[in-house]
């Protein structure tokens, strides 16, 4: 089999140029403290969060899982209770899960989304007066 790659991207990528991103939903890095709870398969810990979306998240742990393990979080934010299950989709061993959200109440979207603004206050340049 002969898998084809995208040829303008190759030249976009060579020539130093940015490569448009597949998301639908850009990712926030956290460079404020925001870490969650989180239960899978029998193992529970506590994890910062690196960077989050609205639709998934990747968090730092040593402790692998396997792609497509079940996980329950409680993010442990100012915002509120936001609960959630997701789906790890990938794993840096030694570093940490990328993981895809499957549920969240309608409780808790809107606390999500006031966490993404609020994490998007952090990254954005301040625009302070002189």
């Amino acid at each position: 089999m002969i898998l084809r790659t995208d040829t303008r991207a190759d030249k976009r990528f060579l020539a130093g140029q940015n490569i448009p991103s597949r998301r639908h939903y850009p990712r926030v890095e956290t460079f404020c403290e925001v870490w969650v709870y989180w239960h899978c398969e029998g193992l529970e810990d506590t994890s910062r969060v690196r960077d989050l979306s609205m639709r998934g998240l990747f968090v730092q742990t040593e402790r692998a899982r396997h792609v497509d393990a079940s996980i329950r979080l409680d993010f442990l934010v100012p915002e509120g209770q936001i609960r959630a299950e997701a789906v790890v989709r990938h794993v840096r061993p030694g570093n940490g899960l990328g993981l895809k959200f499957t549920a969240l109440t309608e409780e808790d979207g809107p606390r999500l989304k006031a966490l993404m603004a609020r994490l998007r206050s952090f990254s954005q340049p301040s625009t302070a007066s002189k």
